[in-house]
């Protein structure tokens, strides 16, 4: 395992953080506690020491798993984030009383990397003029957090304007060669970097859909002299930048696990060639041209009142668009009809758009899924 330092800390991190948004479930959608822990465990063994949770992660169950996974001297083997959940917060007690809370879930004293959740302009307005900077302030002096943070969903003035309004030690945005110029982007990345901030990245694989086994994709990487998985390519570009301390990977099974060990310990800055570089460029191209929907999976439009199972339907739309495999897509299609106890069809879509407003992606949903239904009939 690497290790890089954040600008203001002195502490060695992990390049690879562990993610606990994607944690492996049971039938029943429970998280598999048994699998989980032993694969969070494996982890922490071979080298990895940060370790990212949140509030309404697997419907507010992954902080417990995280607090009984850690223990047995776990706990102070990593270094373990997680965030405020930034739209619940209505008051300066709110957030003292999530903060708590959290600590208790956690089975811990302190949390290491506490994090802003989800900065969008809305939740960003509500929570300065409560004056969230000087809660953390005070969660620092008592002990409660070490490091304060952000995580951030908005356009590239807004990171700007939150970056500046604090003395933040970190922050994390979503970044990938596919979105050098979305929300923060590589100019957000360097304006962080430069005002002292270090930086988590999340979504490196775009939910997932940079490991596909495309075809005209695979074209492209096997110019490469060294041959690498679609995963490798995509962590080492952001590893390949020197401002980026950790990257995040959401790992549900142990294969991708032991991959993702194996591709961190080459996971050097500026160890990508010219020829690269170039090819992702092409791979980019490609990819732009086959995917249709830009959706992370990250389930922030979830839950829907018309229970249609928002990202399962994109995720199913693009399968079928990237792979040219429309019969395919459809058969996977037909079982969102039990998948959650009742259809999650795009058709029932009642158009009310409230999950437009919490999309991080700001994908217009309801244009989106007129889409779906259509591509596989009701």
């Amino acid at each position: 395992m690497l290790y890089r330092r954040m600008n203001k800390l002195p502490i060695d991190l992990s390049i690879l953080g562990f993610g606990c948004m994607r944690l492996p479930v049971k039938k029943d959608g429970n998280i598999d506690e048994e699998q989980a822990t032993a694969m969070l465990r494996y982890a922490i063994d071979h080298g990895v020491n940060y370790v990212d949770t949140a509030y309404p992660y697997h419907n507010g169950e992954s902080e417990p798993f995280v607090g009984r996974a850690l223990q047995n001297g776990y706990r102070e083997k990593i270094y373990l984030a997680t965030k405020l959940p930034s739209w619940l917060i209505k008051s300066r007690e709110d957030m003292d009383h999530y903060l708590d809370e959290q600590l208790k879930r956690l089975q811990t004293d302190h949390i290491d990397f506490y994090l802003v959740h989800g900065l969008m302009k809305p939740f960003w307005e509500n929570l300065r003029a409560l004056n969230v900077t000087k809660f953390l302030d005070d969660a620092i002096d008592d002990g409660r957090i070490k490091y304060a943070g952000f995580s951030f969903h908005d356009d590239l003035a807004l990171l700007k304007e939150i970056v500046d309004a604090h003395d933040w030690t970190f922050c994390q945005i979503q970044y990938n060669f596919m979105d050098e110029q979305y929300q923060a982007g590589t100019e957000g990345l360097q304006y962080a970097t430069d005002r002292g901030l270090g930086i988590v990245i999340m979504e490196p694989l775009r939910g997932g859909m940079l490991t596909k086994d495309v075809p005209s994709i695979n074209n492209i990487w096997k110019k490469a002299p060294i041959r690498k998985s679609p995963t490798e390519w995509a962590l080492r570009w952001v590893w390949n930048h020197p401002e980026v301390t950790v990257v995040l990977s959401g790992m549900s099974n142990f294969e991708q696990i032991k991959q993702n060990l194996v591709y961190a310990e080459d996971g050097f800055p500026n160890s990508l060639s010219y020829g690269d570089l170039i090819l992702f460029k092409e791979a980019e191209a490609e990819y732009r041209r086959r995917i249709q929907i830009p959706c992370t999976g990250c389930r922030y439009c979830m839950p829907c009142s018309a229970n249609v199972s928002i990202p399962e339907c994109f995720e199913m739309y693009n399968q079928g668009c990237m792979f040219d495999a429309p019969d395919v897509a459809k058969y996977n299609y037909s079982f969102l009809g039990g998948m959650f106890g009742s259809p999650g069809f795009a058709s029932q879509c009642l158009e009310c758009g409230e999950c437009e407003e919490k999309c991080p992606q700001g994908i217009s949903i309801r244009e989106q899924l007129k889409k779906v239904a259509a591509y596989f009939g009701k």
